[in-house]
């Protein structure tokens, strides 16, 4: 009898000790890294830059810890450190993309799929390094999901990057595209059109966006009303050239007719990518609650 009241009251010791480490675990703030080109157009709506005004906003918010850095920090800002004290990177790029290596975005890309860290594009930065290589992934995947499990042992890749990155004519083909060849082996040679990461139109004049808020149960919809105002940004129309998203969000609207999905996901591995559209450095966009909102809510979202 003794016996058995030290065992369960061991087990029910033990049993307590887990609860208070998972409940430790559970506490632990999400680290937040917020990197920022840093343009100096910002100045015209940003006293202190845009990644700074949004790492301000989160610092209020409990239970994140909130870091940032820029393009021009030693290792741009992108040291192994910071990586491995991230839980979800928030990138603004804009003029000055080429400037971080294709290898760099692939790292990135790398640890999203093995689920150390996810990713939020702002705005400019579909045309970022680590974008581009994360929808780079994500068209591969798609490709090699539409072979059986037969013809993925022994399928070949040709990955093609576009022969540059610019505005697609509106009736362009969309990419990521594929053509699946036979080859004379038996095998599939896969030829994929890498996407172009762009669409046929933009305009910079500032003028309003009606957002809609498609998926209204959504975690990072929460506490945001189903239609809303942007009343400066820029105008970006599809059609966009990505993999198809797995979940749309939030989609926006001009009164000259023009419409974007605004607020994508896609799963690469392991983690998450979210693309949120509206911006432009020069208009405040990242100053209204609704955005802040979002972002805070994408944040707590990604990181689980």
């Amino acid at each position: 009898m003794l016996r058995t009241f030290v065992t369960v009251t061991g087990f029910l010791l033990a049993l307590g000790a887990y609860t208070l480490v998972i409940a430790d675990e559970k506490a632990q703030p999400i680290r937040v890294v917020i990197w920022d080109e840093q343009q100096p157009a910002q100045k015209q709506a940003y006293e202190n830059f845009l990644g700074n005004a949004i790492a301000d906003f989160l610092k209020q918010r409990p239970g994140l810890t909130v870091k940032s850095f820029r393009l021009d920090d030693p290792e741009q800002g992108l040291s192994k450190t910071t990586l491995d004290e991230c839980d979800v990177l928030i990138w603004w790029g804009h003029v000055r993309h080429r400037e971080i290596k294709i290898e760099t975005g692939q790292q990135l890309v790398e640890r999203i799929k093995q689920g150390k860290l996810s990713m939020i594009s702002l705005h400019s930065a579909h045309w970022s390094i680590p974008f581009i290589e994360a929808m780079n992934e994500r068209a591969i995947t798609d490709a090699l999901a539409t072979l059986t499990p037969e013809e993925r042992r022994t399928a070949k890749v040709d990955a093609i990057r576009p022969e540059k990155y610019g505005a697609p004519k509106r009736d362009a083909m969309l990419t990521p595209n594929v053509e699946k060849i036979a080859q004379p082996d038996g095998t599939i040679l896969l030829k994929v059109n890498l996407p172009n990461c762009c669409f046929p139109a933009y305009r910079g004049d500032g003028k309003p966006s009606h957002v809609s808020t498609l998926l209204t149960d959504h975690p990072i919809a929460k506490g945001i009303p189903k239609q809303f105002d942007i009343p400066h940004t820029e105008m970006y129309d599809e059609p966009f050239h990505v993999p198809a998203p797995d979940e749309v969000i939030f989609e926006e609207r001009w009164d000259a007719g023009e419409r974007f999905r605004s607020g994508s996901v896609w799963k690469i591995g392991k983690g998450r990518l979210f693309y949120f559209r509206p911006g432009h450095e020069t208009f405040d966009v990242f100053k209204q609650p609704e955005t802040l909102q979002i972002l805070e809510n994408a944040v707590r979202w990604l990181a689980q």
